[in-house]
Protein backbone atom coordinates (compact mmCIF):
# COMPACT_ATOMS: atom_id res chain seq x y z
CA UNK A 1 0.00 0.00 0.00
CA UNK A 2 1.49 3.74 -0.30
CA UNK A 3 1.85 6.21 1.70
CA UNK A 4 -0.32 9.40 1.39
CA UNK A 5 -0.33 12.18 3.97
CA UNK A 6 -3.33 14.79 3.89
CA UNK A 7 -2.84 17.96 5.79
CA UNK A 8 -6.64 19.42 6.12
CA UNK A 9 -6.79 23.03 7.13
CA UNK A 10 -9.47 23.80 9.50
CA UNK A 11 -9.93 26.88 11.67
CA UNK A 12 -6.28 27.16 11.90
CA UNK A 13 -6.04 23.32 13.22
CA UNK A 14 -4.04 20.80 11.15
CA UNK A 15 -5.32 17.26 11.22
CA UNK A 16 -2.79 14.88 9.88
CA UNK A 17 -4.60 11.60 8.85
CA UNK A 18 -1.86 8.64 6.94
CA UNK A 19 -3.69 5.79 5.38
CA UNK A 20 -0.41 3.20 6.35
CA UNK A 21 -2.18 3.74 9.94
CA UNK A 22 0.73 6.07 11.02
CA UNK A 23 -1.41 8.33 12.80
CA UNK A 24 -2.32 10.64 15.80
CA UNK A 25 -5.71 13.07 16.36
CA UNK A 26 -4.47 16.60 16.90
CA UNK A 27 -6.62 17.96 19.36
CA UNK A 28 -7.51 21.63 18.86
CA UNK A 29 -5.42 24.33 19.42
CA UNK A 30 -7.39 27.16 20.89
CA UNK A 31 -6.30 30.35 19.94
CA UNK A 32 -6.83 33.55 22.73
CA UNK A 33 -9.79 36.07 22.35
CA UNK A 34 -9.38 39.97 23.55
CA UNK A 35 -11.42 42.38 25.13
CA UNK A 36 -12.25 45.19 22.69
CA UNK A 37 -10.27 47.77 24.63
CA UNK A 38 -7.29 49.75 23.27
CA UNK A 39 -4.37 51.47 25.31
CA UNK A 40 -1.73 53.27 23.66
CA UNK A 41 1.64 53.27 25.88
CA UNK A 42 1.86 56.94 24.64
CA UNK A 43 -1.09 57.26 26.89
CA UNK A 44 1.19 56.60 29.95
CA UNK A 45 3.71 59.12 28.97
CA UNK A 46 5.80 56.57 26.78
CA UNK A 47 8.09 58.27 24.51
CA UNK A 48 9.34 56.94 21.06
CA UNK A 49 12.21 58.71 20.52
CA UNK A 50 15.01 56.04 20.91
CA UNK A 51 16.48 58.16 23.90
CA UNK A 52 13.94 57.74 26.60
CA UNK A 53 13.21 54.66 29.03
CA UNK A 54 10.13 53.76 29.11
CA UNK A 55 9.60 50.66 31.69
CA UNK A 56 7.44 52.66 34.05
CA UNK A 57 5.18 53.82 30.93
CA UNK A 58 4.98 50.07 29.55
CA UNK A 59 4.19 48.46 32.68
CA UNK A 60 2.07 51.05 33.08
CA UNK A 61 -0.26 50.28 30.22
CA UNK A 62 -0.17 46.88 30.65
CA UNK A 63 -1.12 46.62 34.29
CA UNK A 64 -4.52 49.02 33.10
CA UNK A 65 -5.60 47.65 30.11
CA UNK A 66 -5.65 43.64 32.77
CA UNK A 67 -6.89 45.59 35.93
CA UNK A 68 -9.97 46.74 33.10
CA UNK A 69 -10.00 43.12 32.00
CA UNK A 70 -8.19 42.76 29.17
CA UNK A 71 -7.39 43.90 25.51
CA UNK A 72 -4.73 45.37 23.15
CA UNK A 73 -1.50 47.28 24.34
CA UNK A 74 -0.08 49.43 21.48
CA UNK A 75 3.37 50.39 21.09
CA UNK A 76 3.25 52.36 17.76
CA UNK A 77 6.05 53.55 15.51
CA UNK A 78 9.12 54.78 17.19
CA UNK A 79 11.92 53.63 18.78
CA UNK A 80 11.10 52.62 22.19
CA UNK A 81 13.72 51.74 24.70
CA UNK A 82 12.82 49.72 28.18
CA UNK A 83 13.92 46.82 30.59
CA UNK A 84 12.09 43.84 30.76
CA UNK A 85 8.89 43.68 29.98
CA UNK A 86 6.01 41.49 31.97
CA UNK A 87 2.87 40.47 30.60
CA UNK A 88 -0.22 39.91 32.70
CA UNK A 89 -2.93 37.46 31.42
CA UNK A 90 -5.56 38.40 28.78
CA UNK A 91 -3.02 41.59 27.30
CA UNK A 92 -2.38 41.71 23.55
CA UNK A 93 1.15 43.24 23.27
CA UNK A 94 0.47 44.95 19.83
CA UNK A 95 3.82 45.67 18.26
CA UNK A 96 2.28 47.97 15.51
CA UNK A 97 4.74 48.56 12.19
CA UNK A 98 7.94 50.61 12.73
CA UNK A 99 8.20 49.98 16.14
CA UNK A 100 11.49 48.82 17.42
CA UNK A 101 11.95 48.30 20.71
CA UNK A 102 15.07 48.06 22.03
CA UNK A 103 15.55 45.59 25.58
CA UNK A 104 18.15 47.78 28.03
CA UNK A 105 22.28 46.81 27.41
CA UNK A 106 22.42 47.20 31.59
CA UNK A 107 22.47 44.03 32.78
CA UNK A 108 21.63 44.59 36.01
CA UNK A 109 18.29 45.80 34.52
CA UNK A 110 17.43 42.20 34.35
CA UNK A 111 16.47 40.69 38.09
CA UNK A 112 17.06 36.88 38.79
CA UNK A 113 14.41 34.63 38.62
CA UNK A 114 13.44 31.01 39.13
CA UNK A 115 12.87 29.44 36.01
CA UNK A 116 14.11 26.72 33.23
CA UNK A 117 17.00 26.50 30.73
CA UNK A 118 18.64 23.59 29.24
CA UNK A 119 16.22 21.49 30.61
CA UNK A 120 17.31 22.23 34.29
CA UNK A 121 14.97 23.87 36.60
CA UNK A 122 17.37 26.86 37.57
CA UNK A 123 17.86 31.00 38.36
CA UNK A 124 18.37 32.76 35.31
CA UNK A 125 18.08 36.83 34.48
CA UNK A 126 14.53 37.33 33.55
CA UNK A 127 13.47 37.41 29.77
CA UNK A 128 13.36 40.89 27.99
CA UNK A 129 9.63 39.46 27.60
CA UNK A 130 8.20 37.52 30.48
CA UNK A 131 5.36 35.61 31.69
CA UNK A 132 4.31 32.97 34.34
CA UNK A 133 1.41 31.24 34.85
CA UNK A 134 -1.01 33.84 32.96
CA UNK A 135 -4.12 32.89 30.47
CA UNK A 136 -4.85 34.79 27.17
CA UNK A 137 -1.54 36.41 26.39
CA UNK A 138 -0.58 37.42 22.66
CA UNK A 139 2.45 39.58 20.95
CA UNK A 140 1.40 41.15 17.57
CA UNK A 141 1.85 43.42 14.99
CA UNK A 142 4.87 43.69 13.02
CA UNK A 143 7.39 45.55 14.90
CA UNK A 144 10.53 44.43 15.92
CA UNK A 145 11.78 43.66 19.47
CA UNK A 146 15.46 43.57 19.82
CA UNK A 147 17.19 41.68 23.39
CA UNK A 148 20.49 43.67 22.83
CA UNK A 149 22.42 40.31 22.79
CA UNK A 150 25.33 41.89 22.08
CA UNK A 151 26.09 42.36 25.81
CA UNK A 152 25.61 39.38 27.01
CA UNK A 153 26.85 36.90 24.65
CA UNK A 154 30.37 35.53 24.37
CA UNK A 155 32.05 35.70 21.11
CA UNK A 156 34.29 32.70 19.42
CA UNK A 157 36.77 34.56 17.83
CA UNK A 158 37.18 31.60 15.15
CA UNK A 159 33.26 32.98 13.88
CA UNK A 160 34.86 36.61 13.17
CA UNK A 161 36.97 38.13 10.56
CA UNK A 162 40.54 39.76 11.73
CA UNK A 163 38.62 43.14 11.86
CA UNK A 164 35.86 41.91 13.87
CA UNK A 165 37.82 40.22 16.39
CA UNK A 166 39.42 43.40 16.47
CA UNK A 167 36.31 45.39 16.93
CA UNK A 168 34.76 43.30 19.34
CA UNK A 169 37.97 43.52 21.82
CA UNK A 170 37.86 47.56 21.73
CA UNK A 171 34.17 47.11 22.46
CA UNK A 172 35.51 46.54 26.33
CA UNK A 173 35.08 43.09 28.51
CA UNK A 174 37.17 40.23 28.84
CA UNK A 175 39.45 38.16 26.35
CA UNK A 176 40.11 34.81 27.26
CA UNK A 177 42.51 34.45 23.81
CA UNK A 178 39.73 32.54 21.79
CA UNK A 179 37.04 33.93 23.22
CA UNK A 180 35.65 37.24 23.85
CA UNK A 181 33.38 38.01 27.26
CA UNK A 182 31.09 40.30 28.11
CA UNK A 183 32.85 40.83 31.59
CA UNK A 184 35.39 38.65 34.03
CA UNK A 185 32.12 37.83 36.38
CA UNK A 186 30.94 36.01 32.67
CA UNK A 187 33.82 34.11 32.34
CA UNK A 188 34.11 33.00 35.76
CA UNK A 189 30.58 32.11 35.90
CA UNK A 190 30.33 28.90 34.50
CA UNK A 191 31.81 27.20 37.28
CA UNK A 192 30.36 29.32 39.73
CA UNK A 193 26.86 28.13 38.53
CA UNK A 194 27.47 24.38 38.04
CA UNK A 195 28.31 24.12 41.22
CA UNK A 196 25.35 25.63 42.59
CA UNK A 197 23.12 23.37 40.78
CA UNK A 198 25.17 20.30 41.56
CA UNK A 199 23.64 21.26 44.87
CA UNK A 200 20.17 22.06 43.98
CA UNK A 201 20.45 25.50 44.87
CA UNK A 202 17.31 27.38 43.57
CA UNK A 203 17.84 31.09 45.51
CA UNK A 204 17.77 33.36 43.19
CA UNK A 205 20.26 35.71 45.67
CA UNK A 206 22.59 33.22 45.80
CA UNK A 207 23.22 33.13 41.88
CA UNK A 208 23.72 37.06 42.38
CA UNK A 209 27.41 36.53 41.58
CA UNK A 210 27.24 35.27 37.98
CA UNK A 211 24.61 37.37 36.85
CA UNK A 212 26.30 38.34 33.71
CA UNK A 213 26.75 34.56 32.77
CA UNK A 214 22.99 33.70 33.42
CA UNK A 215 22.05 35.33 30.13
CA UNK A 216 18.46 36.34 29.21
CA UNK A 217 16.34 34.57 26.57
CA UNK A 218 14.29 36.95 24.93
CA UNK A 219 10.90 36.08 25.07
CA UNK A 220 10.22 33.39 27.88
CA UNK A 221 6.52 31.97 28.74
CA UNK A 222 6.42 29.66 31.80
CA UNK A 223 3.30 27.63 32.97
CA UNK A 224 1.01 29.44 30.49
CA UNK A 225 -2.25 29.00 28.75
CA UNK A 226 -3.45 30.05 25.41
CA UNK A 227 -0.76 31.73 23.86
CA UNK A 228 -0.49 33.63 20.38
CA UNK A 229 2.85 35.27 18.68
CA UNK A 230 1.72 36.44 15.24
CA UNK A 231 3.55 39.26 13.24
CA UNK A 232 6.55 40.55 15.12
CA UNK A 233 10.16 40.12 14.48
CA UNK A 234 12.08 38.64 17.50
CA UNK A 235 15.93 39.06 16.78
CA UNK A 236 19.19 39.47 18.74
CA UNK A 237 18.29 37.62 22.03
CA UNK A 238 21.10 37.07 24.40
CA UNK A 239 21.10 33.46 24.64
CA UNK A 240 17.77 31.30 23.23
CA UNK A 241 15.54 33.76 21.36
CA UNK A 242 11.61 32.24 21.76
CA UNK A 243 10.96 29.82 24.86
CA UNK A 244 7.54 28.30 26.03
CA UNK A 245 8.27 26.04 29.26
CA UNK A 246 5.43 24.01 30.62
CA UNK A 247 2.93 25.49 28.42
CA UNK A 248 -0.80 24.44 26.42
CA UNK A 249 -2.53 25.82 23.35
CA UNK A 250 0.46 27.70 21.90
CA UNK A 251 0.23 29.39 18.26
CA UNK A 252 3.22 30.62 16.71
CA UNK A 253 2.21 32.23 12.66
CA UNK A 254 3.65 34.93 10.52
CA UNK A 255 7.12 35.67 12.99
CA UNK A 256 10.71 36.24 11.87
CA UNK A 257 13.31 34.88 14.48
CA UNK A 258 16.70 36.09 14.20
CA UNK A 259 20.23 35.90 15.70
CA UNK A 260 23.19 36.25 14.66
CA UNK A 261 24.95 33.29 12.58
CA UNK A 262 27.67 33.29 15.65
CA UNK A 263 25.20 33.68 18.37
CA UNK A 264 26.78 31.51 21.17
CA UNK A 265 23.41 29.05 21.95
CA UNK A 266 21.38 31.68 19.87
CA UNK A 267 18.59 28.87 19.32
CA UNK A 268 15.38 30.27 17.48
CA UNK A 269 12.18 28.27 18.92
CA UNK A 270 12.66 26.37 21.98
CA UNK A 271 9.51 24.25 22.63
CA UNK A 272 10.26 22.63 25.62
CA UNK A 273 7.69 20.26 27.72
CA UNK A 274 4.59 21.89 26.08
CA UNK A 275 1.47 20.24 24.07
CA UNK A 276 -1.31 21.53 21.78
CA UNK A 277 0.82 23.85 19.49
CA UNK A 278 0.85 25.00 15.89
CA UNK A 279 3.24 26.79 14.36
CA UNK A 280 3.48 28.06 10.82
CA UNK A 281 4.35 30.70 8.04
CA UNK A 282 7.45 31.84 10.26
CA UNK A 283 11.02 32.52 9.13
CA UNK A 284 13.93 31.46 11.23
CA UNK A 285 17.58 32.39 10.63
CA UNK A 286 19.67 32.25 13.70
CA UNK A 287 22.66 31.33 15.61
CA UNK A 288 22.22 27.28 16.84
CA UNK A 289 19.03 25.29 16.90
CA UNK A 290 16.19 26.55 14.37
CA UNK A 291 12.79 25.22 15.60
CA UNK A 292 13.87 22.77 18.06
CA UNK A 293 11.96 20.25 20.60
CA UNK A 294 12.86 19.77 23.95
CA UNK A 295 11.02 18.26 27.14
CA UNK A 296 13.86 18.80 29.63
CA UNK A 297 17.27 16.88 30.85
CA UNK A 298 18.22 13.87 32.62
CA UNK A 299 17.08 13.25 36.31
CA UNK A 300 14.98 16.45 36.38
CA UNK A 301 13.20 16.27 33.35
CA UNK A 302 12.46 12.35 34.03
CA UNK A 303 11.14 13.82 37.40
CA UNK A 304 9.28 16.71 36.10
CA UNK A 305 7.85 14.28 33.15
CA UNK A 306 6.24 16.43 30.55
CA UNK A 307 6.32 15.49 27.41
CA UNK A 308 5.81 17.66 24.18
CA UNK A 309 3.40 16.39 22.58
CA UNK A 310 0.35 17.56 19.88
CA UNK A 311 2.51 20.01 17.68
CA UNK A 312 2.19 20.80 14.22
CA UNK A 313 4.31 22.56 12.06
CA UNK A 314 4.60 23.51 8.46
CA UNK A 315 5.20 26.42 6.17
CA UNK A 316 8.21 27.60 7.57
CA UNK A 317 11.67 28.68 6.16
CA UNK A 318 14.95 28.00 7.75
CA UNK A 319 17.89 30.22 6.26
CA UNK A 320 20.73 29.33 9.15
CA UNK A 321 20.94 27.08 12.34
CA UNK A 322 22.68 24.33 13.64
CA UNK A 323 19.87 22.21 12.29
CA UNK A 324 16.31 22.75 10.44
CA UNK A 325 14.10 21.05 12.83
CA UNK A 326 15.71 19.32 15.32
CA UNK A 327 14.25 17.42 18.62
CA UNK A 328 16.91 17.11 21.63
CA UNK A 329 18.84 16.84 22.76
CA UNK A 330 17.19 17.58 26.50
CA UNK A 331 14.29 15.10 25.28
CA UNK A 332 14.25 13.28 29.43
CA UNK A 333 10.30 13.67 29.66
CA UNK A 334 9.14 12.62 25.94
CA UNK A 335 8.30 13.66 22.76
CA UNK A 336 5.65 12.54 20.38
CA UNK A 337 2.90 13.42 18.19
CA UNK A 338 4.93 15.52 15.75
CA UNK A 339 4.12 16.55 12.66
CA UNK A 340 5.90 18.64 10.48
CA UNK A 341 5.55 19.12 6.96
CA UNK A 342 6.00 21.84 3.89
CA UNK A 343 9.18 23.39 5.27
CA UNK A 344 12.25 24.70 3.76
CA UNK A 345 15.90 24.29 5.05
CA UNK A 346 18.86 26.06 3.10
CA UNK A 347 22.24 26.34 4.66
CA UNK A 348 21.54 24.93 7.94
CA UNK A 349 24.30 23.10 9.32
CA UNK A 350 21.68 19.87 9.46
CA UNK A 351 18.55 19.52 8.06
CA UNK A 352 16.57 17.56 9.97
CA UNK A 353 18.15 16.35 13.61
CA UNK A 354 17.53 13.76 16.70
CA UNK A 355 20.28 14.35 19.49
CA UNK A 356 20.45 12.66 22.60
CA UNK A 357 22.68 11.10 24.58
CA UNK A 358 23.24 7.79 27.32
CA UNK A 359 21.79 9.72 30.95
CA UNK A 360 18.91 11.41 28.93
CA UNK A 361 16.54 8.67 29.14
CA UNK A 362 12.88 9.66 27.94
CA UNK A 363 11.33 8.64 24.52
CA UNK A 364 11.13 10.22 21.11
CA UNK A 365 8.48 8.29 19.19
CA UNK A 366 5.07 9.16 16.61
CA UNK A 367 7.03 11.56 14.33
CA UNK A 368 5.95 12.43 11.09
CA UNK A 369 7.69 14.46 8.46
CA UNK A 370 6.69 15.16 4.99
CA UNK A 371 7.70 17.70 2.35
CA UNK A 372 10.69 18.76 3.56
CA UNK A 373 13.04 20.58 1.03
CA UNK A 374 16.52 21.39 1.97
CA UNK A 375 19.42 22.49 0.18
CA UNK A 376 23.48 23.24 0.63
CA UNK A 377 23.62 21.33 4.23
CA UNK A 378 27.06 21.65 5.64
CA UNK A 379 26.70 18.06 7.36
CA UNK A 380 24.11 15.56 7.65
CA UNK A 381 20.84 15.66 5.54
CA UNK A 382 19.31 13.85 8.43
CA UNK A 383 21.01 12.46 11.55
CA UNK A 384 19.86 10.28 14.20
CA UNK A 385 22.43 10.19 16.93
CA UNK A 386 22.29 9.22 20.52
CA UNK A 387 26.02 10.16 20.91
CA UNK A 388 25.55 13.45 21.44
CA UNK A 389 27.92 14.64 24.21
CA UNK A 390 30.68 12.51 22.78
CA UNK A 391 31.13 11.15 26.03
CA UNK A 392 30.38 7.77 27.36
CA UNK A 393 30.00 6.04 24.62
CA UNK A 394 31.92 3.16 24.51
CA UNK A 395 31.19 -0.27 24.69
CA UNK A 396 27.62 -1.25 25.87
CA UNK A 397 25.76 -0.09 29.20
CA UNK A 398 22.13 -1.69 30.49
CA UNK A 399 18.70 -0.78 29.71
CA UNK A 400 17.33 1.43 32.44
CA UNK A 401 15.61 4.70 32.08
CA UNK A 402 18.58 7.02 31.18
CA UNK A 403 18.56 4.81 28.15
CA UNK A 404 17.24 7.66 25.37
CA UNK A 405 14.74 5.83 22.92
CA UNK A 406 14.07 6.62 19.18
CA UNK A 407 11.22 5.02 17.68
CA UNK A 408 8.46 5.70 14.66
CA UNK A 409 9.47 8.17 12.68
CA UNK A 410 8.22 8.51 9.48
CA UNK A 411 10.01 10.85 6.71
CA UNK A 412 8.04 11.10 3.35
CA UNK A 413 8.59 13.04 -0.03
CA UNK A 414 11.52 14.74 0.79
CA UNK A 415 14.54 16.22 -0.98
CA UNK A 416 17.85 17.67 -0.64
CA UNK A 417 19.83 18.63 -2.97
CA UNK A 418 23.86 18.81 -1.42
CA UNK A 419 25.24 17.71 1.96
CA UNK A 420 27.58 16.89 3.39
CA UNK A 421 26.08 13.14 4.06
CA UNK A 422 22.59 12.11 3.21
CA UNK A 423 21.78 10.06 6.60
CA UNK A 424 23.49 9.07 9.41
CA UNK A 425 22.00 6.68 12.12
CA UNK A 426 24.28 5.90 15.06
CA UNK A 427 22.00 3.92 17.80
CA UNK A 428 22.90 2.48 20.96
CA UNK A 429 23.73 -1.44 21.26
CA UNK A 430 21.57 -1.67 23.64
CA UNK A 431 19.04 0.01 22.41
CA UNK A 432 19.23 0.58 18.37
CA UNK A 433 16.69 3.27 16.47
CA UNK A 434 13.85 1.19 15.57
CA UNK A 435 10.97 2.18 13.32
CA UNK A 436 12.71 4.55 10.97
CA UNK A 437 10.44 4.73 7.71
CA UNK A 438 11.90 6.81 4.48
CA UNK A 439 9.26 6.76 1.98
CA UNK A 440 9.75 8.85 -1.57
CA UNK A 441 12.92 10.43 0.01
CA UNK A 442 16.14 11.99 -2.52
CA UNK A 443 18.73 12.82 -1.00
CA UNK A 444 22.47 14.33 -3.13
CA UNK A 445 25.50 14.30 -0.42
CA UNK A 446 29.31 14.28 -0.77
CA UNK A 447 28.39 10.53 1.59
CA UNK A 448 25.78 8.44 1.54
CA UNK A 449 24.10 6.22 4.19
CA UNK A 450 26.12 5.46 7.07
CA UNK A 451 23.85 3.68 9.96
CA UNK A 452 25.13 1.68 13.49
CA UNK A 453 22.57 -0.15 15.68
CA UNK A 454 19.44 0.94 13.55
CA UNK A 455 16.79 -2.42 13.87
CA UNK A 456 13.47 -2.36 11.76
CA UNK A 457 14.73 0.71 9.22
CA UNK A 458 12.81 0.39 5.65
CA UNK A 459 13.53 2.69 2.45
CA UNK A 460 10.90 2.45 0.24
CA UNK A 461 11.42 4.63 -3.01
CA UNK A 462 14.55 6.40 -1.67
CA UNK A 463 17.51 7.48 -3.95
CA UNK A 464 20.69 8.04 -2.32
CA UNK A 465 23.13 9.96 -4.58
CA UNK A 466 26.84 10.08 -2.78
CA UNK A 467 29.68 11.41 -4.30
CA UNK A 468 31.77 9.21 -2.64
CA UNK A 469 31.70 5.84 -1.37
CA UNK A 470 28.79 3.15 -1.34
CA UNK A 471 24.96 4.66 -0.84
CA UNK A 472 24.33 2.87 2.10
CA UNK A 473 26.83 1.28 4.63
CA UNK A 474 25.05 -0.37 7.27
CA UNK A 475 26.87 -1.87 10.34
CA UNK A 476 25.58 -4.06 13.58
CA UNK A 477 21.87 -3.17 12.69
CA UNK A 478 18.89 -5.62 12.24
CA UNK A 479 15.96 -5.80 9.52
CA UNK A 480 17.12 -2.46 7.45
CA UNK A 481 15.13 -2.82 4.03
CA UNK A 482 15.28 -0.90 0.53
CA UNK A 483 12.25 -1.28 -1.90
CA UNK A 484 12.05 -0.09 -4.62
Amino acid sequence: MSHKSNVVYTNNVVYTNNVDGNHFVMPEVTIPSFANRVVNVEEYGAVGDGMYANTTEISAAIAACAKQGGGKVVIPAGVWLTHPIRMQSNVNLHVEAGALVIFSKNRDDYPLINTSYEGLRTVRCIAAIYGADLENIAITGTGILDGSGEVWRPVKRMKLTANQWKQQLASGGYETGETWWPSKQAFDGAGYVKNLIANDVQDPNEFAPARDFLRPVLLQFDRCNNILLDGPTFRNSGAWNVHPWLCEHVTIRNVHIQNMWYSQNGDGLDLDSCRYVNIYDAIFDVGDDAICIKSGKDADGRDLGVATEYVNIWNCRVYHGHGGFVVGSEMSGDVRNINITDCTFIGTDAGIRFKSTRGRGGIVENIYMNNIRMKDIAKEAIIFSKLYTGKNNDGDAPVTEETPVFRNITISNTICHGAGRALLISGLPEMPIEGLVFDRVTLVARNGVSCTYGRNITFKQTVIEAEHGESFVIESSENVNVID
